[in-house]
């Protein structure tokens, strides 16, 4: 799907092409991300207050088989569960300190898309979503991505890296221009319930009681460049 089919006003992420396809180790300073374009993020999902001590900035890169996403997320204090294996799906992640990327590869299907979540300890989840369905969350299906992250205690940043295959989302091949709709989360702070922080990279729609994430018109684009596009957009974010 090209981008003119997509409204300007939704945020863009630009994903530069890679000749290869290295595994995540969690080092961010590497080669492989010291030059890809980033985006940014510190605001409320729902009510778009500030939060600078949160920012999150986010990195991607793409490959025939992969999507890659890095996250940098500052942070005062974590609030993880403790003591668990992390080699094992942990469900209710979102219930601690956790990134989240939502990624829907056929816009013309706004309401099936599929949910990654990653913990500062490296604890995981992932899920495919189908809005349409009851339940619409299917918790079985298993994308086989790997994650790694690394805590720097002295700038209080914690880091993410995901490579997520392409085929586990039913997904074509990515050619440059080609546009996904996807947004980014994080769920951030040891208080509970209301009181925590829950940021969004595109701004969500207020809708009590729940205040779901789950909201597709809410996403922002994804788009595939090759290294020749890189300079056609400025880079929005920093550590």
């Amino acid at each position: 799907m090209k981008h003119s089919a997509v409204s300007r006003a939704h945020p863009v992420i630009l994903s530069e092409f890679s000749a290869i396809n290295p595994v995540p180790d969690g080092n961010l300073a590497k080669e492989f991300w010291t030059g890809a374009r980033r985006v940014n993020f510190d605001e409320a999902g729902f009510f778009r207050q500030k939060h600078p001590d949160a920012r999150t900035v986010v990195a991607s890169r793409w490959t025939p088989q992969y999507l890659y996403f890095a996250f940098w997320c500052h942070y005062r204090n974590l609030n993880i569960y403790e003591g668990e294996d992390p080699t094992h799906e942990r469900w209710r992640l979102w219930e601690k300190d956790v990134v989240e990327a939502f990624i829907n590869p056929t816009p013309d299907r706004p309401s099936h898309y599929y949910e990654f979540e990653v913990a500062p300890n490296n604890q995981w989840l992932d899920l495919e979503i189908d809005l349409a369905q009851r339940p619409f969350i299917n918790e079985k299906w298993d994308s086989g991505f790997l994650h790694e992250t690394r805590i720097d205690v002295q700038p209080r940043v914690w880091a993410v890296e995901m490579r997520i295959p392409i085929a586990s989302m039913t997904a074509s091949a990515a050619q440059p221009m080609t546009e996904w709709r996807v947004n980014f989360y994080r769920c951030d702070g040891i208080e509970s319930g209301a009181a925590r922080r829950m940021l969004s990279w595109g701004a969500l729609p207020f809708n009590p009681p729940e205040n779901s994430f789950h909201q597709p018109d809410s996403f922002g684009i994804l788009r595939f460049i090759s290294g020749s596009d890189v300079e056609t957009e400025p880079n929005a974010g920093s550590i």
